[in-house]
C-alpha cells in the first residue's frame, strides 16, 4: 500500500496519482489550496511545502518521490487549538505580508531552515530564502520575520515543528 503523510495524516494513494506533482495532488486532490501554483517549474519557490524537514518545491516532485513521506504544508503550521506558529505570527508582526501569494511559500521555507539551524544569521537567512520570489514586500521584512521567529522559538523553548513546548 502506498502512502503519503501530511501534515500528521496518513493518506493512500491510488496508482492514478502517483505520476501527479505533488503540488497538484496537494491542491486537487487533498484541497490544500495553501500551497501556491506560482511557476510550475520550480523556479519561483511559491509551492515550497517541507518533505521530511526539507524544504522542496512541490511542483518538480511526484506524488511517487513522495510515497511514506512526511509532508507539512502551510494548512499545517497552526497549532491544534488554532493558534498561529510563530514563522505565521512573525511574517504579520513584521509585516512581511502584502499580496500574500509567496507567503506560504516563504513560510514552509524558512521553516525548513529554523528545523536545521534553530540560531540562523541574517545571511544564513538571506541565503535561504534568495529561491522564493516575492513583488510585493522587500526581502528586509521577511529576513526580519524569520529573524524574529526563531528568537520566539528559542526564548519561549518551543519545537520549531510544533511551535508549542
Amino acid at each position: 500500500m502506498n502512502t503519503i503523510t501530511i501534515n500528521g495524516t496518513s493518506h493512500e494513494l491510488r496508482d492514478d496519482e502517483l505520476e501527479l506533482s505533488l503540488l497538484e495532488y496537494l491542491r486537487e486532490k487533498r484541497f490544500m489550496t495553501g500551497t501556491k501554483n506560482g511557476c510550475e517549474k520550480g523556479l519561483c519557490g511559491t509551492c515550497t511545502v517541507v518533505v521530511d524537514d526539507k524544504a522542496i518545491r512541490s511542483c518538480r516532485m511526484t506524488v511517487r518521490k513522495a510515497i511514506g513521506a512526511r509532508v507539512v504544508t502551510i494548512e499545517g503550521m497552526e497549532a491544534p487549538d488554532g493558534s498561529l506558529h510563530p514563522l505565521q505570527k512573525a511574517f504579520i508582526d513584521s509585516g512581511a505580508i502584502q499580496c500574500g501569494f509567496c507567503t506560504p511559500g516563504m513560510i514552509m521555507n524558512a521553516y525548513a531552515l529554523i528545523l536545521r539551524d534553530p540560531e540562523p544569521a541574517r545571511e544564513t537567512i538571506r541565503k535561504a530564502m534568495k529561491g522564493n520570489l516575492c513583488r510585493c514586500t522587500g526581502y528586509q521584512q521577511i529576513v526580519d520575520a524569520v529573524e524574529s521567529a526563531a528568537k520566539v522559538i528559542r526564548e519561549q523553548g518551543l519545537s520549531p515543528k510544533a511551535g508549542r513546548p
